[in-house]
């Protein structure tokens, strides 16, 4: 926890763990219900204060883990047992119980040691799952926590594909589960796995709703943004439009400025609304290097 701030543990590229305190002073004192389409690792859900929580990704194994995580709820002990029971399976590190790589590894290698050491570990796993029938969420959580970036990325057969990352199950993976589990008992969650227009537009509104959006960026590069092209950013942007109209407040996450390029679809649709400028950095799968752009919240309250 840093700040007040607690960490989904699908450590989520692009996530806005660091960002969710300066994009609380923009929302609203009392919420409802809030409602993401984008929900993507929670980081936004966790540390948002509401009643209610409607909470939806089309990527149907975010949505697995989320509801796998859920499933333990009261029980997290269970899953503590279930996890590492495969991790001492495949022989993987852990220096979460101080079952660290030897020492002689670390010195010949000193920046990329769990990546050797868990490599072929790593990759029994990953085949186990994909000839299973892949309905073990815990073990698909494993090799998130175990890969490259802690992404979820699969070939066009669907067949996993993501390489070993240089990390292991530590203490900051097992603080961010406890803090999820914590707010199991706290928060009332109602998951959906839909495009985002279906979604937005299937929800009967209360009072004091509010839609809080991070889509995927039209100007950056990265897996989640692949699908996102200027057709779906205008089917978006006209939809909140449709909200703001029937007077549903929303919050939306966005980037006008990457690497030469600007998003002048969303600046000249924002116009009309509040805009204010976010501090913010991403990393991609292709160059995991920190990249300064602009990002900026619109709300229309």
């Amino acid at each position: 926890m840093k700040n007040g701030i607690v960490r989904s543990p699908l450590f989520y590229v692009g996530d806005k763990y660091k960002l969710v305190n300066e994009i609380k002073t923009h929302l609203p004192n009392k919420i409802n219900r809030l409602i993401e389409p984008f929900v993507g690792g929670g980081s936004v859900f966790m540390n948002i204060d509401a009643a209610d929580y409607l909470l939806n990704d089309i990527d149907s194994n975010v949505i697995s883990i989320h509801k796998m995580l859920c499933s333990y709820k009261g029980c997290k002990d269970d899953f503590f047992d279930y996890f590492f029971s495969i991790i001492e399976k495949y022989k993987l590190s852990l220096s979460y119980n101080g079952l660290t790589v030897p020492e002689e590894l670390k010195k010949e290698f000193p920046k990329t040691y769990f990546a050797k050491y868990n490599k072929q570990a790593y990759n029994a796993m990953k085949n186990d799952y994909n000839e299973s029938d892949r309905s073990d969420i815990v073990m698909l959580y494993a090799l998130l926590i175990y890969g490259f970036n802690r992404m979820l990325r699969f070939n066009k057969k669907g067949d996993f594909n993501l390489p070993v990352g240089n990390v292991d199950f530590n203490k900051n993976t097992y603080d961010a589960l406890i803090n999820y589990f914590n707010i199991l008992e706290k928060k009332h969650l109602q998951w959906s796995c839909l495009d985002f227009n279906d979604f937005l537009k299937g929800i009967q509104y209360e009072d004091d709703d509010l839609v809080y959006l991070d889509p995927p960026y039209l100007i950056t590069f990265s897996e989640y943004n692949k699908l996102w092209n200027v057709d779906t950013e205008h089917t978006l942007l006209n939809l909140l439009n449709s909200l703001n109209e029937r007077r549903i407040k929303f919050a939306i996450s966005n980037v006008t400025h990457y690497k030469g390029k600007i998003n002048n679809i969303f600046l000249q649709w924002a116009d009309k609304y509040n805009i204010y400028p976010i501090k913010s950095n991403y990393i991609s799968f292709n160059d995991n290097t920190i990249k300064k752009f602009n990002e900026v919240l619109v709300t229309n309250f």
